[in-house]
Parts: structure tokens; sequence; C-alpha cells
């Protein structure tokens, strides 16, 4: 499965992308808002909002971005890795179909 986090701590970004790879996911980071950062979300299967640590312009790109192409979001108050972890535990058995 491939997931997309948005928010958290820019010292984390790799730790949250291990973290992924631990559960077999592949996973792309964006702790702050690159230029044409609607276009790098992609397509993934997931994202992950960590909402604590995100902009309202991000999280409306990530809206905007998951309408368009009928991606489901999760959101996390926490950017904390045990979120991310238990978020990853959750959804183990759930099956996420675009629509």
């Amino acid at each position: 499965m491939s997931i997309v986090i948005v928010g958290g701590n820019d010292r984390m970004a790799t730790r949250y992308q291990d973290i992924c790879k631990s559960f077999n996911h592949k996973s792309k980071v964006f702790t702050q808002m690159p230029a044409d950062f609607e276009n790098k979300l992609g397509t993934p299967d997931l994202m992950v909002v960590f909402t604590g640590t995100c902009s309202h312009k991000m999280l409306g790109a990530v809206k905007k971005s998951s309408e368009k192409n009928g991606v489901p979001v999760e959101h996390v108050h926490s950017s904390s890795v045990s979120a991310l972890k238990q978020l990853l535990t959750d959804i183990k058995g759930r099956k996420y179909v675009r629509s």
C-alpha cells in the first residue's frame, strides 16, 4: 500500500518512512508545503494527515486532491511515532478501494 503523510515534524520524516516500511508500505512524507504540492501528492492508496502540525493551506490541498482522485484520508491529531504505529495497525485489516 502506498501512503502519503502530510504534516509532522521535520526531524521525524525518516522515522515515519521507516515505520511505514516496517508495515510493508511505501510512503512519501511532506512536513512542509513544497511548490506544486497538489501534484506531488500523486494518487496513493491512503493519505494520513497529522492535523496538529499541518497548515490550513496544506489541508486544503489534501482535501482537494483526495476528492479529485478518490483517495481516502485519515486524520490524526498527534504526530508521534506511537500514533502512526497505532493507525497503521488499525488499518491493517481494512481495504482501501478508490471510488
